[in-house]
């Protein structure tokens, strides 16, 4: 943690002096930077090229982190344009690494976006789309392929959804979702989420000692971290006021504090320069934008837009930024392609790497045809209601959100005129409206996922109802 305020305040000058003489020195030996809470920190990987990032499949050495920010939308990081500093680690990983400028999660639901992320299938195959689906047993994980390929593999979790018992444990041999032993004191706004117990330093924490007990071997260790889904920080990161959006900015900027110190054990442990880092997010949050706080309620561009970088063994100068339109469901075709691990099965997500090679190759435009599909089941938490699919169905620069429950309800964006999605277009464009409204309804209608036509459910006991409660859920 950084110093008190007012001692910080006293030191400044002698430490920005300190700083630029380090700073100097490095640059001059050619050695990068990245930084955390604390300041600035070394990164000894070489440089590499995009011939670099196209040979990890044929190393036998990359271990593959996966960091999953629950609840973070794209446009709350400085990479991605925002004006307050609440990601430095972050940015600084995006600036050596692969940032994928238009990424669209398939939910704005956790266990409806996980299972798509996870298997690569649109949430209208997976069949996972209510509070008691559970991702089936026969489908085939990322985590599982990695086993298969001599990887250890381990997850640390503190959002509910993604229990065991959901189906999400699948080719782990460590699934933990830790205790929280040293009570640490978090700030948190009376916000939309009841506190959950725990800090994602405890997350951290779990992910170090995994790293010690098996960091010579080689490795895939999952984090699903939580404190900005429930507004939490510490009083270190209380940077940006007290109000709903500035607390979240201030969760952000505790989260990447903590990740900062998670790529220091890297570096000290001498992992960095093997190591894959693939980071996401399940969903965004809402702040009024369409007359509504939070997520789960609609899939409006705010709650499915979240970010996606991978950071290399190497470093990548300058950084790559794709500027196609890309989905969740293409993460981990993509990831398990860099490092040469067998696919996913009859994916709906496709590999990103030619869009990689594109973008190293010098091509900045967006793809103008480019598809994508996000999906949420309004009544999902309410197990004695009908579903009510809302589905955005996203072509080129047009995006409709389709209700098929009420068909005619149904809105349609210009996102290149329009890209907060504020004004209804569907009576001026009548034929585009009729053509999306028609490919939205035949995603709904799509073929079974892989492993059959199945859709198990599972009980989900009191105390563990009163837990998914906790993060903010009405479920019934």
């Amino acid at each position: 943690m950084s110093e008190p305020e007012h001692r910080v305040k006293k030191r400044r000058p002698v430490l920005e002096v300190l700083a630029a003489i380090v700073a100097i020195a490095l640059l001059a030996a050619g050695i990068g930077l990245f930084f955390s809470g604390d300041g600035e920190r070394r990164d000894s990987r070489p440089i590499g090229t995009i011939d670099d990032v196209l040979a990890l499949r044929d190393r036998d050495d990359v271990n593959v982190l996966f960091i999953l920010v629950d609840t973070l939308r794209a446009d709350r990081l400085g990479c991605y344009g925002y004006e307050r500093d609440t990601s430095p680690n972050l940015d600084a990983l995006a600036a050596s690494g692969i940032r994928f400028a238009q990424q669209v999660s398939q939910s704005s639901w956790t266990k409806c976006s996980m299972s798509s992320l996870w298997t690569g299938l649109y949430p209208a195959r997976t069949r996972s789309l209510r509070a008691y689906d559970v991702l089936s047993e026969q489908a085939t994980t990322p985590a599982e392929l990695f086993r298969e390929a001599g990887f250890r593999t381990a997850a640390v979790w503190r959002n509910g959804w993604i229990a065991p018992n959901f189906g999400f444990s699948q080719g782990f041999e460590i699934y933990l979702s830790p205790l929280s032993p040293r009570g640490a004191k978090m700030r948190r706004i009376d916000s939309p989420n009841i506190a959950l117990e725990g800090s994602d330093g405890d997350i951290i924490d779990s992910a170090r000692e995994f790293l010690r007990a098996h960091g010579h071997e080689r490795w895939f260790l999952y984090l699903h971290m939580m404190d900005v889904h429930q507004y939490a920080y510490s009083e270190d990161t209380a940077l940006f006021g007290t109000n709903y959006s500035d607390s979240y900015d201030n969760s952000i900027r505790w989260v990447d504090s903590l990740l900062g110190h998670l790529f220091d054990e890297l570096e000290q442990r001498g992992l960095r320069e093997n190591t894959l880092i693939v980071f996401s997010s399940d969903h965004g949050e809402a702040f009024g934008e369409h007359d509504g706080e939070g997520h789960a309620r609609n899939v409006y561009g705010e709650v499915t837009t979240t970010p996606l970088i991978m950071s290399f063994p190497f470093r990548l100068e300058p950084g790559i930024v794709v500027e196609a339109r890309s989905e969740n469901v293409d993460l981990w075709p993509t990831a398990l392609e860099l490092v040469g691990v067998p696919p996913l099965p009859d994916t709906d997500g496709q590999s990103l790497v030619p869009d990689i090679v594109a973008a190293a190759g010098g091509a900045s435009e967006p793809d103008a045809e480019g598809i994508a599909i996000a999906h949420l089941d309004q009544s999902w938490g309410r197990e004695q209601q009908k579903p009510r699919p809302m589905v955005s169905y996203t072509e080129g620069r047009w995006r409709l959100i389709y209700r098929a429950h009420a068909p005619k309800t149904s809105e349609l964006y210009d996102k290149w005129q329009d890209p907060r999605e504020q004004q209804n277009i569907a009576d001026d464009w009548p034929e585009v409206y009729e053509d999306l409204v028609a490919k939205a309804e035949a995603y709904l209608a799509s073929r079974p996922p892989p492993w059959g036509d199945d859709a198990p459910t599972v009980e989900i006991d009191e105390m563990q109802l009163n837990q998914l409660r906790a993060l903010g859920y009405g479920v019934q």
